[in-house]
């Protein structure tokens, strides 16, 4: 085992990996309710029913994923090589996802659970590899701490990056090849308060096939710039450990169901949060205010200045968490965003007051999801510590497995929320009750997923010495 420290080109590899995942998983976040409502054409209902239909069965698929990783023996280590294997299959079913199909809306239906279900599980195939590889790149715990960091800055940069270029690019591609739907469009939003950012389908596939391409390229860089140094301490009873030994020890490893459970909880947070946000800004704010150079309208903007305090939370989250402990840090950030998400319902509308809201909350975000993976890759530890067993595929799949949970019940109830608010995407001007549903989502139902990640937390084993303590330990049997 080679435990040398890692050089910054491979950290900036790594963060690479997150970078294009999180571009392609804001745009499902944060427009994908939107796009199947007002641009596919299908009710708000029908697509929060399938967001989770399609996401929750996915989300167990990790796990097998995540098992025949663990098993996966090539010249480039375990995890790297579907970094390679299905960069291209992730940019291409991002595209057919955002294309809209000439069908009746039974056709339409049909094709959404298809391809929505497909890129899921593509995003699978390369996503919990990527995961699992931060448990194999160092033994240090706080060097996966850094390793987690910038794989979250990334993450959030690439976030950043789509909202950046997603709505100019839909325009753009509307302007240019769908002009008479643009410019209804354009005539609609200057006298309502509708979004400004185009509903054309061709608009939509264009601007997704363009963030493909960019996708792509990072997940070949991560591929290049990594490696997998890590192997179990004792590497021949690992090759015979059966995948039902695996599971046992899995599902008896306390800590595990902890984080799985709390994780769930701080994505219902942000998902809940991010899927309603253009409806808010439509609907309620009502403001078609655009930054003239990039023709961003308000609901941009808000998620850029929530993208950008999101990083600040990240590049805090190491140094605030080796004074006051991970799970110290991860509980008072997410009691703060508890707290803020409640003011934020008592706020006026106004913009000013929303978009500090969205800075501070935003920066308490930011905070929890590196601690998050950095706690996943410590289970890996105390697992092996327990069993003998490095299973850090499997676990990190069921890392993933929570997100993909959270987003899927934060994108199903927002779908759902909105219809029983009686949301109607073909009315100008919604009713009063839809948009008390939308603030609701913006602010209150957070509030309560925060709370409970918090006290599920608050039950989390694994201190900072115990953490130690394995760590030391293990490095004794690996060198034995």
């Amino acid at each position: 085992m080679t435990t040398q420290k890692l050089l910054l080109r491979e950290k900036v590899g790594y963060g690479f990996g997150d970078m294009a995942s999180s571009m392609f998983w804001k745009i499902f976040g944060m427009y994908s309710l939107f796009f199947y409502t007002d641009v596919f054409g299908i009710t708000a209902a029908a697509a929060g029913t399938m967001f989770l239909v399609a996401r929750l069965w996915d989300s167990f698929f990790d796990l097998g994923v995540g098992i025949v990783a663990d098993r996966t023996r090539t010249r480039w280590g375990k995890y790297r090589p579907y970094l390679l294997w299905f960069a291209i299959p992730f940019a291409v079913m991002g595209v057919i996802t955002f294309f809209v199909p000439g069908f009746g809306q039974t056709g339409k239906l049909v094709y959404a659970y298809i391809t929505y279900s497909l890129m899921m599980i593509v995003y699978s195939l390369i996503n919990v590899p990527y995961a699992s590889l931060l448990g194999v790149m160092s033994p240090d715990p706080k060097t996966r701490n850094v390793l987690s960091s910038f794989r979250m800055s990334f993450a959030f940069i690439g976030s950043f990056i789509t909202f950046m270029l997603l709505q100019p690019l839909v325009d753009f591609f509307a302007r240019t090849f769908d002009t008479a739907n643009f410019e209804n469009a354009r005539a609609m939003a200057e006298t309502t308060v509708r979004a400004s950012v185009s509903n054309s389908p061709i608009g939509w596939t264009l601007g997704v096939a363009s963030i493909g391409v960019l996708c792509a390229i990072l997940f070949f860089l991560c591929f290049s710039l990594t490696r997998e140094r890590v192997e179990a301490a004792n590497k021949e009873e690992n090759e015979n450990v059966s995948v039902k030994q695996d599971l046992k020890h899995l599902l008896h490893n306390s800590p595990w169901w902890i984080l799985v459970g709390t994780g769930l909880a701080a994505l219902l947070f942000n998902a809940v949060r991010d899927g309603v946000a253009i409806y808010y800004f439509r609907d309620y704010v009502g403001s078609t205010y655009q930054v003239p150079l990039f023709g961003w309208d308000m609901a941009t903007i808000y998620f850029l200045v929530g993208q950008a305090a999101n990083i600040v939370g990240v590049v805090l989250a190491p140094s605030v968490s080796a004074r006051f402990g991970k799970r110290n840090t991860y509980m008072a950030a997410m009691l703060i965003a508890s707290v803020l998400s409640v003011v934020f319902y008592l706020i006026p509308n106004n913009i000013t007051w929303i978009l500090i809201l969205q800075v501070l909350i935003s920066v308490c975000a930011g905070y929890v999801l590196p601690l998050l993976w950095s706690m996943f890759s410590d289970i890996v530890d105390y697992q092996e510590y327990k069993t003998n067993r490095r299973a850090s595929g499997l676990i990190f799949s069921s890392s993933s497995m929570s997100q993909k949970l959270g987003w899927a019940l934060g994108a199903a109830l927002g779908g759902w929320i909105l219809a029983l608010f009686k949301y109607n995407p073909d009315i100008m001007q919604q009713l009063p009750q839809t948009i008390l549903g939308e603030r609701l989502m913006l602010s209150i139902f957070p509030a309560i997923c925060a709370l409970l990640a918090v006290a599920g937390m608050a039950f989390y084993p694994l201190t900072e010495k115990k953490v130690k303590e394995i760590s030391e330990e293990l490095e004794i049997r690996r060198k034995k």
